[in-house]
């Protein structure tokens, strides 16, 4: 399964946490109920029984099943030390940028004669703190993957192919088939 770009955003913000989330069931379930302040909103939010987010907050279940297991952990990571995640937020919107590393396909739109035909690059590019400022706002405003897509593609298309636009002036660039994408801040 290909990575998606918000995928590679949470866990960029994920790499600024200073303490590890829980583990265990019953530790994430317990998180999980004090964040939403409650085991009938915890059971909601993972799409089971109110019975058996209470099994697991007094460990009488101890095992969850795989997709379940998945849906915990998201949640959990969601919620987790939101204060760093904002500050890391913050801090490559405003000063640090972030660093784009993909395997795509690049297409072009050029004057007439040139060339624009696609073709699979890996490409690792750092992008200034506006580039990650919306991302990070297309993100939080449930954008869709291609809408963070393109974000991406202006990104790259202004800082790799037109050199921080001292180049190739009005060459759009079109980012297509993904094979993986990773973002650090």
């Amino acid at each position: 399964m290909v990575d998606t770009l918000g995928d590679s955003l949470d866990r960029a913000l994920e790499g600024a946490f200073t303490r590890p989330a829980p583990k265990s069931a019953q530790a994430q379930m317990k998180y999980l109920v004090k964040q939403l302040k409650g085991t009938k909103a915890a059971a909601q939010a993972l799409g089971i029984s109110q019975r058996t987010v209470e099994r697991y907050v007094a460990g009488k279940l101890k095992r969850p099943r795989q997709e379940l297991r998945g849906r915990l952990e998201r949640e959990v990571k969601k919620r987790w030390q939101p204060q760093v995640r904002a500050k890391a937020r913050k801090k490559a919107a405003s000063t640090g940028g972030l660093v784009v590393s993909t395997r795509a396909r690049f297409g072009f739109t050029a004057a007439p004669g040139t060339t624009d035909d696609a073709r699979t690059r890996d490409i690792t590019q750092a992008l200034p703190p506006r580039w990650a400022d919306r991302l990070f706002t297309a993100r939080e405003q449930g954008a869709s993957e291609q809408q963070m897509q393109r974000i991406a593609a202006e990104g790259l298309a202004e800082m790799y192919f037109r050199a921080n636009n001292t180049r190739a002036n009005g060459l759009g660039v079109e980012f297509t088939d993904v094979e993986r994408i990773d973002i650090e801040l």
